[in-house]
């Protein structure tokens, strides 16, 4: 799989996202990262390895701990991807107003003359 596949797949599980937003705050144990799910903890390291092979985490052991920390790099490849497809869009988005503005038909001008008040030949 190509790393932005699995940089997808790995976002797609909203475990994952809350794992990678615990992340954000700083690094953790894998018990730390366990606590506010209802989950074993070796559902917890299943949710990490993917994360971990999508370079999104970097995991490493301290002493008997095991340590999570964000690695940017993995989300490079979404955020490359987004990117492009933001300024295409974009672009797209200020063709289509151009034209608008372009073909737009003009307001025609008022012949109601202001109330009160007669143009032309009295009769």
């Amino acid at each position: 799989m190509d790393a932005l596949s699995q940089t997808i797949s790995a976002l797609a599980d909203p475990t994952r996202r809350a794992i990678l937003a615990r992340l954000a705050t700083g690094a953790a144990t894998v018990g730390e990262l366990a606590e506010p799910f209802d989950m074993s903890l070796p559902a917890v390291s299943r949710h990490l390895r993917v994360l971990t092979e999508a370079g999104m985490i970097e995991r490493h052991t301290e002493a008997q701990w095991r340590r999570c920390e964000l690695r940017g790099e993995g989300l490079r490849a979404a955020a490359d991807w987004i990117e492009y497809y933001r300024q295409f869009w974009e672009t797209q988005f200020d063709k289509l107003d151009a034209f608008l503005k372009r073909t737009a038909p003009e307001k025609p001008a008022s012949t109601a003359s202001p109330k009160g008040k007669r143009h032309g030949r009295v009769r």
